[in-house]
């Protein structure tokens, strides 16, 4: 396997969707369906980008994106959002995500900014 990508997405359609497609393109996907699982997560710091939806049932998104950005261990990890309800300023005004995504989304889009995001440069 690849690059590891962290999921956080409660949509189990949309969850399962997103993990097959990234697993094709040969990533290592870890998904997610609440913040409390997410951030139980032991491994968060070898992560190579993590993709979090914004609204969550137990949770918001841009907080735990935060939370990631204020970490020294995590803070260079390139962290995409994604939302049908949030915009690009909304998420530049919450947290300091590399990208956003507006659902629904073009697969294509998809994985050209996640291939972006882990082609960059190196990220940690």
């Amino acid at each position: 396997m690849g690059k590891k990508i962290c999921l956080l997405e409660d949509d189990e359609g949309i969850r399962e969707i997103i993990e097959m497609i990234l697993t094709d393109e040969q990533y290592e996907v870890y998904g997610f369906s609440n913040v409390k699982d997410f951030m139980a997560f032991e491994d968060k710091a070898s992560q190579d980008l993590y993709l979090l939806d914004v609204r969550l049932p137990d949770g918001d998104g841009f907080n735990v994106c935060q939370t990631l950005k204020d970490d020294d261990i995590t803070k260079g990890i390139p962290v995409m959002m994604m939302s049908a309800h949030a915009g690009l300023h909304e998420m530049r005004r919450s947290c300091k995500a590399e990208d956003f995504i507006a659902k629904p989304f073009d697969i294509f889009d998809l994985l050209k900014k996640v291939d972006h995001q882990l082609t960059k440069g190196l990220n940690h």
